[in-house]
Formats: C-alpha cells, structure tokens, sequence
C-alpha cells in the first residue's frame, strides 16, 4: 500500500519560509518522478514543482526562483523549501507522484502566508 505523507506546513508571515517533507512508503521516490502541488480554496490543484528521476527540476511560474524541490533518496523523503512566501501561496501542499495518480493523494499539509 501507497502512503504519501506530508508535513511542515504552518502559519507564516510574508517574505518568511518553510521547509514541507513527503514521506514515501510502498513506493521508492527515486524511482519515480515526484511533484509537490497545491489547492488554494476555490482553486484547482496545481502542479507546484516537479523532480524528476534523474534530478532534473521544474517549477510552475509562480514559484521560480522561490521554491525549490530536493530529494532525499536514503531517506525515501521529498522536500520542497519555500522562501520568500507570499500570501498568495496560501494553500494545502501535497505530494505525488508526476503525473499524479488518484490513489496515492495523502491529507497534505496546509500552508498560511498571512500577517
């Protein structure tokens, strides 16, 4: 059984950072190409950033140069470092694998960008 779990998330001012983890089990990240999106309230989720298995990264406009995606492979953990936040990045992050696949979507981690 697939679980994908995310953590990290919280409340944070503008211009502040956090650091979200994705813990894998039943599935090897490495051997997949993995992405953290996010759902902002009346909003589709979007594809945040995406590594993948060879480590090449990408990143939705919005986030460049902000975000950044890393893997841990000992540890089978996926982690997104967000700096400089902004409110309008208020949202629930999770994890999954790219393309994303129904049953793996975990409760994911909210994220507040607010003052």
């Amino acid at each position: 059984q697939v679980q994908l779990v995310e953590s990290g998330g919280g409340l944070v001012q503008p211009g502040g950072s956090l650091r979200l983890s994705c813990a894998a089990s039943g599935i090897r990240s490495p051997n997949n190409h993995m992405g953290w999106y996010r759902q902002a309230p009346g909003k589709q989720r979007e594809l945040v950033a995406a590594i993948s298995v060879i480590g090449s990264t990408e990143y939705a406009d919005s986030v460049k140069g902000r975000f950044t995606i890393s893997r841990d492979n000992a540890k089978n953990t996926v982690h997104l470092q967000m700096n400089s936040l902004k409110p309008e990045d208020t949202a629930v992050y999770y994890c999954n694998i790219r393309p994303p696949w129904d049953a793996y979507w975990g409760p994911g981690t909210q994220v507040t960008v607010s003052s």
